[in-house]
């Protein structure tokens, strides 16, 4: 029989953590873009940001989410990172909302809300329009019946006259500080090996409620429970960015700080809860009946619930008028890596372990992409000064002294790495998405995913057209052929100079909103280069047959206007890609 209890204590607290995360995922795909807008708006101060941390997380019900936006808004330059503390200081409150909703749980019969939930979840569910309110109500009902489950199998297992569970829990001493320390550091490793704060509040509330577990150790487990979330960030966020790193660290001193002052005053501030809710904390087993015992021991999971958002609201407010230093503190504690972004290749923004909510993932995969567009641009650039080295001198004759050869070399060998850098970018930014869309997204955040791989794989093909650009005028270079006149040295600067402006409108609106950008502005420098080449092909003819210069040179001069001509059209690609995957962010 106590075989057939525990597993259905585990399989009801999977119940509650799958509701739990379904609920959270289809709040996030049903608000994910509005909930972005609003973070980047509402964060104009330290109040409002806590505000927003607060009100986004409470929607979302999941503070990873909040996090993992607020991450990737400081990584936009979107936000600071002391507007980012702020947030996630809402966020530790926001994410008390869960802690109010299980007591409810613990405390009445909600398994008649859980099938309604399941009824008309599963008839919007099978409405497409609606499927995502569906998704919703299912992931409530599984939450609430995992909830009621762990109620009754609670009840059934009479902790609260299991001996051997009583004894155990007696034999520390409540009033020890060393006990406190000892629940505390319980919680946290219960949280960390279970990876969810929701369940080890559930342990908590049911063994509090049905008066197994004292009130002072049950409080201790919860804020074990606040540390160990921290844990598992920081842990997740070692292999991240910089200012992931730091606002993880952020977020652990936030709660370390709070369990420290609140241990000063650990049993005053319970009892103060606990006169709020109005449990007698005094209370003994032996003193009164044992119903009257449990009926006091039954406000235990409001209790909880209310020390938890007392506690977190409190911390915030002492700790909001301390951000400037806790800024300069994990910046002076996180130093920036130092890698040299031009010559080495490595992701800036996707970081694989810190993203936990694929629907917001998007969000740090642009910014990659936004990245490798600038690196193309940068390359081109290279190109640019590569012809001008190898330009011959108005006698025609060709300036090759050893230091502009080993000047031409070294830019030329950038190059050839740039080239690597973007095939490795592509195949990187594709293999996230790939790893993305595996999850349950909407159709939205699917359509934007499609629109990326075309981006990435326009972007690869730019750095495919300016590699061979800097083949070409390697070639002509090191193998000693005539030089250029000058009248083609101007056509091709001003062939570059308009895929240089195709470029520079490319990287406007990667890194702004499609609202604000006129895609007219892109196709009229396309025609531009278009037409410019048509007109340099049939003069080229011309100027073949009056001997101004070879065939063989006239060859090599069209395919560096062919490739800027291929090259424009895979920015209007890019362009085009971009444009198509935020048509529907308000």
């Amino acid at each position: 029989m106590s075989i057939w209890f525990f597993f259905k204590l585990l399989g009801s607290l999977a119940l509650l953590m799958f509701g739990m995360k379904s609920m959270s995922d289809a709040l996030q795909k049903m608000a994910g873009p509005q909930l972005r807008h609003v973070l980047g708006a509402m964060t104009t101060n330290r109040f409002t940001g806590m505000l927003t941390g607060t009100l986004v997380t409470a929607s979302v019900q999941s503070s990873t989410a909040t996090t993992v936006m607020t991450v990737s808004f400081v990584n936009a330059g979107l936000l600071t990172l002391a507007q980012a503390i702020s947030v996630i200081m809402g966020a530790n409150i926001g994410t008390t909302l869960t802690a109010w909703i299980m007591s409810a749980g613990m405390s009445f019969d909600v398994s008649i809300i859980s099938y309604v939930g399941f009824f008309v979840g599963i008839i919007l569910i099978y409405m497409k329009k609606h499927r995502y309110i569906g998704d919703f109500l299912f992931g409530l009902g599984l939450l609430l019946l995992g909830l009621t489950t762990l109620r009754l199998t609670g009840n059934e297992m009479d902790l609260g006259h299991n001996e051997a569970l009583l004894s155990f829990f007696s034999s520390f001493d409540p009033q020890s500080f060393l006990t406190t320390l000892l629940f505390l550091l319980l919680g946290g490793v219960l949280t960390f090996c279970v990876q969810s704060s929701a369940a080890v509040m559930a342990i908590t509330m049911i063994l509090c409620s049905s008066g197994a577990l004292p009130i002072y150790q049950g409080i201790a487990l919860v804020l074990g429970e606040n540390i160990g979330t921290t844990v598992t960030s920081n842990l997740a966020a070692l292999s991240a960015n910089t200012q992931a790193r730091r606002a993880a660290l952020a977020h652990m001193f936030f709660n370390v700080f709070g369990v420290l002052w609140i241990l000063v005053v650990f049993q005053p501030f319970i009892r103060m809860v606990c006169g709020w809710v109005g449990y007698d904390v005094d209370m003994a087993k032996d003193a009164v009946s044992p119903d009257a015992f449990l009926a006091n021991a039954a406000k235990l999971s409001f209790v909880l619930a209310a020390f938890h958002t007392t506690f977190n609201v409190i911390n915030a407010g002492i700790l909001i008028w301390f951000i400037p230093q806790i800024e300069r503190f994990v910046c002076w504690v996180i130093k920036p890596k130092k890698a040299d972004e031009e010559e080495d290749f490595r992701l800036h923004f996707i970081t694989a372990g810190f993203m936990k909510t694929p629907e917001l993932s998007v969000l740090e995969a642009q910014k990659e992409i936004q990245s490798f567009s600038e690196r193309m641009q940068r390359m081109f650039g290279m190109v640019q000064e590569l012809l001008n080295i190898g330009k011959s001198d108005k006698s025609g004759k060709s300036d090759k002294s050893d230091k502009s050869e080993q000047e031409f070399n070294k830019l030329y060998t950038r190059i050839e790495k740039y080239e690597g850098i973007s095939d490795n970018m592509e195949l990187e930014i594709a293999k996230y998405l790939e790893q993305v869309s595996d999850a349950h997204l909407s159709d939205e955040t699917k359509g934007k995913i499609r629109a990326m791989l075309r981006e990435i794989s326009e972007l690869e093909s730019i750095g495919d057209a300016c590699y061979n650009m800097a083949r070409t005028i390697s070639r002509k270079y090191t193998q000693k052929q005539d030089h250029f006149i000058e009248q083609q040295y101007s056509h091709l600067h001003q062939m570059m100079g308009l895929t240089e402006d195709a470029l520079t409108q490319m990287n406007q609106l990667m890194s702004g909103r499609k609202e604000s950008y006129d895609v007219n502005r892109t196709f009229n420098i396309e025609n531009e280069i278009n037409n410019f080449r048509n007109q340099l092909k049939a003069q080229n003819i011309v100027d073949i047959n009056n001997h101004a210069y070879t065939y063989a040179e006239g060859t090599v001069y069209m395919d560096l206007i062919n490739e800027c001509e291929k090259l424009g059209d895979y920015v209007v690609n890019v362009v085009e890609a971009r444009m198509g995957s935020r048509q529907k962010d308000a």
